[in-house]
């Protein structure tokens, strides 16, 4: 169990819905260890900083255990603990996200001629 990748980590721990996703963020480098970028491949240890980019948030975790399974929520939170900074960052940015709404984010889909002159609007 104390040979497990980061991807797989990543996935177990919730952070990806896929391993693919969570190998194709390490491979972008949106996932780095103690501010470096890494491959995939190498192996997360207890103790690490991690900074992990999944699209919707950023996360600053400390790994406090591994798994190579993906269990169920609570379980995949015991996993890491993320830092006071990184909570109060994503909360920061989760109320100004309710207070100013992006103008395309309730358009479903490719936006029609009457949803581009709404959006070019609303813009201005």
């Amino acid at each position: 169990m104390d040979n497990v990748r980061i991807d797989k980590w990543l996935w177990a721990a919730r952070f990806f819905k896929t391993r693919s996703l969570a190998t194709d963020a390490v491979d972008t480098g949106r996932v780095r260890v103690d501010g470096e970028r890494i491959k995939p491949a190498r192996t997360v240890k207890i103790g690490e900083k991690l900074l992990v980019d999944n699209g919707a948030e950023v996360w600053e975790v400390i790994v406090l255990g591994i798994s190579d399974v993906r269990g169920p929520a609570p379980v995949a939170r015991l996993l890491y603990e993320e830092t006071s900074a990184s909570v109060t960052k994503r909360e920061n940015d989760q109320e100004a996200r309710k207070l100013y709404r992006e103008p395309g984010t309730t358009i479903k889909g490719r936006p029609t001629k009457r949803d581009r002159r709404a959006i070019s609007k609303a813009s201005e």
